[in-house]
C-alpha cells in the first residue's frame, strides 16, 4: 500500500476528478433536457400527436457550446478549471459570463477523488467511492436546478451500493447495505405520507426516497440517522436564509436532495460515528 499516500497517485486521482467533473457539468445541464424530451415524446405517443423533429440531444451530442450565443467551444477552451481562469469567466465569442458553478463542480470532484484515493489507494474500493461521489454531485446540482432527482441516476446508485457491498468494495456488509436501502426508502416514504395526510400537501418527492435508499445501501443503515440529521439542519438553515433574503423560488420550495447528498458526502469523509459526535448524539 505504498502508493496509498503517493503524491503522484493523489495528483492523478485529482486530475481524473477534474475530467469527470467536466463531464458532470454536461450531465447536470443535459439530462433534465433529455428527460423533458422523453416526457414530451411519451405524451405525444399517448395522444397520437406527431413528435416534432429536433436535433439530437444526448450526453455526447451536440458539442459543448455557449448557451448565450451558440458558439461551439473548442477543446482548448474546455480544459477543466484552467479554461475558466484563462477566459476570465466569460465566453470568448460574446463575453457572456460563465457560471462559477462549472469550475466549482470540477474542482470539488477533483478534490473528493483525491481524498478517496488518499484513503483507499489504487483499489476497486477507490473506484467505487469515486462513482458514488460523482453521482451525488450530479444529483445535488440537478435537484437544486430543477427539483428533479432522475431515476437514471438514483436507481443505478441503489443497485450499485448493494453490489459493491456484496463484493466487499465499500467496506459495508451486505446485510447492513440491504437494510440501509430498505430503511432509507421507508423512512422518507413514511414522512411523506404522514405530512400529506396531516396537511394535504406533498412535502418531498419520490426521488428523495430513492436517494436516501441509495445512501443507506452505500453507507449502511447505521449512517442514516446522522445523514438525515445533518441534511435537515443544513436544509433548515439554508431555507430560513433564503426566506429572509426573498430567495425562495415560486411555492417556497427548497429541494431536499442537495442536503441529503451533502450528508452522504460528509458521512463518507468523516465517518457516521464522528458525524453523530459532531451533531451531539
Amino acid at each position: 500500500m505504498e502508493l496509498l499516500a503517493s503524491p503522484l497517485g493523489i495528483a492523478l486521482a485529482a486530475l481524473l476528478g477534474l475530467l469527470v467533473g467536466s463531464f458532470l457539468n454536461v450531465v447536470i445541464h443535459r439530462l433534465p433536457l433529455m428527460m423533458e424530451r422523453r416526457w414530451a415524446a411519451e405524451c405525444a405517443d399517448m395522444t397520437g400527436q406527431p413528435v416534432p423533429a429536433q436535433p439530437p440531444l444526448n450526453l455526447l451530442q451536440p458539442r459543448s457550446r455557449c448557451p448565450a450565443c451558440g458558439t461551439a467551444i473548442a477543446w482548448y477552451q474546455n480544459v477543466p478549471a484552467l479554461s475558466y481562469l484563462l477566459l476570465r469567466g466569460k465566453c470568448r465569442a460574446c463575453a457572456t459570463p460563465i457560471g462559477l458553478r462549472y469550475p466549482l463542480v470540477e474542482v470539488l470532484t477533483g478534490g473528493l477523488f483525491a481524498w478517496v484515493f488518499a484513503m483507499h489507494g489504487p483499489t476497486w474500493t477507490s473506484l467505487a467511492w469515486m462513482g458514488f461521489v460523482a453521482a451525488l454531485i450530479a444529483l445535488a446540482c440537478i435537484d437544486w436546478d430543477t427539483t428533479l432527482l432522475p431515476d437514471d441516476i438514483t436507481l443505478p446508485l441503489v443497485w450499485a451500493g448493494l453490489v459493491v457491498a456484496a463484493v466487499g468494495w465499500s467496506g459495508v456488509g451486505l446485510p447492513d447495505a440491504l437494510w440501509g436501502a430498505v430503511a432509507g426508502y421507508l423512512a422518507l416514504w413514511s414522512v411523506y405520507w404522514a405530512f400529506k395526510l396531516l396537511t394535504g400537501k406533498e412535502g418531498m418527492g419520490y426521488g428523495d426516497f430513492k436517494l436516501f435508499a441509495a445512501l443507506g445501501a452505500w453507507l449502511g443503515w447505521q449512517a442514516l440517522i446522522p445523514v438525515i440529521l445533518l441534511a435537515s439542519v443544513v436544509g433548515a438553515v439554508v431555507g430560513i436564509a433564503m426566506k429572509c433574503t426573498s430567495g425562495l423560488r415560486e411555492g417556497g420550495y427548497v429541494p431536499f436532495g442537495p442536503f441529503l447528498a451533502l450528508g452522504g458526502l460528509f458521512a463518507l469523509l468523516v465517518g457516521p460515528e464522528r458525524l453523530l459526535t459532531w451533531i451531539g448524539l
